[in-house]
């Protein structure tokens, strides 16, 4: 019996239809770029200092000695506390020179009148505007882990809800959540509101990557497919992330800057309109006539003319024998095969993500204008995913991507020997890791889409996306460490980032392999394991269902 590659083979690979849906499949992820990282500029922290009472009618020179200068290496102001502004008043009027009095014994008191901050970068920030600083300063890296906790969530609700509903209706109802809460959060009267609105825009976010990312896989012939889900969703998701910086330099204001965010949204949501639904899904749903007519309207778009009969009586009874089949979350651990690439999978995701976020995310951190430098992080990401297409085109998959991971683990692990006085070639590492490291992001959607079948194929990429964003949770904490030890988060990092290398070895090669559609097909990929460094006990992993080389 025919698979469903064999059926549309008619259709052809690249034709007008398939070059529409590339284009529109591509457009709708472009929002993702910016969606999760508006953060460094949204929630970026400005200059500030403790406000000074205008009505003290305190000398100028006395307002300049108000705040206390923290002694060390870096030498600065005070940023969360002030001498006792009744002392300061009556030692102002005894002498009216402050430097004729020595400070040292001066009580210190906290910013009982508020903060001041500098205007110099932003009109306001989120920061700013509820004073997330000194005793709340946890206050703005919550809200982007509040953001990973929706994606955690959209990562595992949308992968269900679209195996089960479908891709396109999923992918529309989605789309029109995250924009309304986007233009919503904009207005946020607080850090609450705010944070819950983060929480829904995360699960909105992934839910619309994941599901676009199937649906073109679903969609697109074996030749684009691979082009699409790198050069198409991710180079799509650079350029928005790329967009972020350019309007985050003429939109200084938070909220208007999320509200001009927010119509990029708004702008993709048209073209869902022009998106079938997957007729390989509803094929393995049992709904023969709609998936037919899917078909033969991909062949009149392609000035095709279809066959008369797209299938036969016994493809049509198994349709309808498969889509009595149930699957859920169970079945992804069901069989020691399918059991063992779930969980080196979820493993995979959740170091590679972790190192993505935390490198994008510590771009406020780096020497020079924070601008430029999350332009520059931005536009890596172009090189990176060229370079992901043309390594899954043409290379082994497992090889590939390991090696990957490995160069990228090892450069962050080289920074920690840099000097302090080169802090140009510390950036130039940290770039060329957060580009092998941003090469690895791509290719694992590629590959974790090639393991698991269609049946649970959302849902297998769901629940390792959804793992995954446990450790993303934590990404913007990673770079805290660094006030104890600089090098500490570039070590951690390093070091998962090449561990991951190490376990991608253990997968099955997928690299020309037809994309599977059951489970049982799936039980056909065989995993290897390198026996010279790992014994395996039949006993415990039966030989029957794979090939131990």
């Amino acid at each position: 019996m025919r698979d469903y590659e064999e059926i549309v083979a008619f259709l052809g690979e690249y034709g007008p239809f398939q070059k529409l849906i590339f284009l529109l499949l591509s457009f709708s992820v472009f929002p993702n770029g910016f969606c999760g990282l508006s953060i460094i500029f949204v929630g970026d922290v400005p200059d500030h200092r403790c406000s000074i009472p205008a009505n003290l009618n305190l000398s100028e020179a006395w307002m300049n000695r108000t705040i206390p200068l923290v002694p060390g290496d870096d030498p600065h102001y005070s940023k969360c506390s002030r001498y006792r502004l009744d002392v300061i008043v009556n030692l102002s009027e005894t002498f009216p020179d402050p430097d004729l009095v020595n400070m040292s014994g001066v009580e210190q008191e906290p910013c009982l009148d508020g903060w001041e901050y500098s205007r110099e970068q932003y009109i306001s920030t989120i920061v700013s505007e509820w004073d997330l600083v000194c005793n709340d300063d946890w206050k703005s890296p919550l809200a982007v882990s509040v953001f990973f906790t929706g994606v955690l969530v959209g990562s595992f609700i949308s992968g269900q809800l679209s195996d089960k509903c479908g891709r396109k209706v999923i992918l529309f109802g989605v789309m029109v959540v995250q924009c309304v809460s986007g233009i919503l959060q904009a207005f946020s009267p607080n850090w609450e509101i705010f944070c819950l609105l983060n929480f829904i825009i995360g699960m909105g976010e992934i839910s619309i990557y994941m599901v676009a990312f199937v649906l073109g896989t679903e969609l697109l012939g074996k030749s684009i497919r691979i082009l699409f889900c790198t050069v198409g969703v991710c180079i799509s998701y650079a350029i928005g992330y790329m967009l972020l910086p350019l309007l985050a330099f003429y939109i200084r204001s938070w909220r208007m800057l999320l509200l001009a965010l927010s119509f990029f949204n708004l702008a993709c949501i048209p073209s869902l309109w022009f998106i079938p639904e997957s007729p390989r899904w509803l094929m393995l749903k049992g709904r023969s006539k709609e998936a037919e007519k899917i078909l033969k309207y991909i062949a009149k778009k392609n000035d095709i003319i279809a066959p008369d009969v797209l299938f036969s009586d016994l493809e049509l009874e198994d349709m309808i024998v498969k889509s009595m089949q149930s699957y859920s979350i169970i079945n992804l651990v069901k069989t020691n095969n399918i059991r063992l690439i779930t969980i080196i999978s979820m493993l995979l995701w959740m170091i590679i993500t972790v190192g993505y976020y935390s490198l994008s995310l510590n771009t406020p951190n780096l020497h020079g204008n924070d601008y430029l430098n999350c332009f520059f992080s931005a536009t890596i990401e172009i090189p990176a995913y060229t370079a992901s297409w043309l390594f899954l085109w043409r290379f082994s998959r497992r090889f590939t991507l390991s090696g990957t991971l490995l160069l990228g683990g090892a450069l962050l692990l080289l920074i920690q020997f840099i000097p302090l006085d080169i802090s140009k070639l510390t950036t130039v590492l940290l770039m060329t890791g957060k580009l092998a490291t941003t090469c690895g992001f791509a290719m694992i959607y590629v590959y974790t889409a090639e393991l698991y079948p269609t049946v649970v194929r959302n849902m297998g990429i769901g629940v390792s996306s959804m793992v995954s964003r446990m450790g993303s949770i934590f990404s913007p904490y990673i770079f805290y460490i660094g006030i104890h030890q600089e090098f500490l988060p570039y070590i951690l990092i390093g070091s998962f980032t090449a561990l991951s290398g190490i376990l991608v070895l253990l997968l099955p090669e997928t690299f020309n392999h037809p994309l599977p559609d059951t489970i049982e097909q799936m039980q056909n990929i065989k995993m290897y394991f390198i026996t010279s460094s790992l014994r395996i006990d039949s006993n415990i992993f039966p030989t029957d269902d794979r090939l131990i080389a």
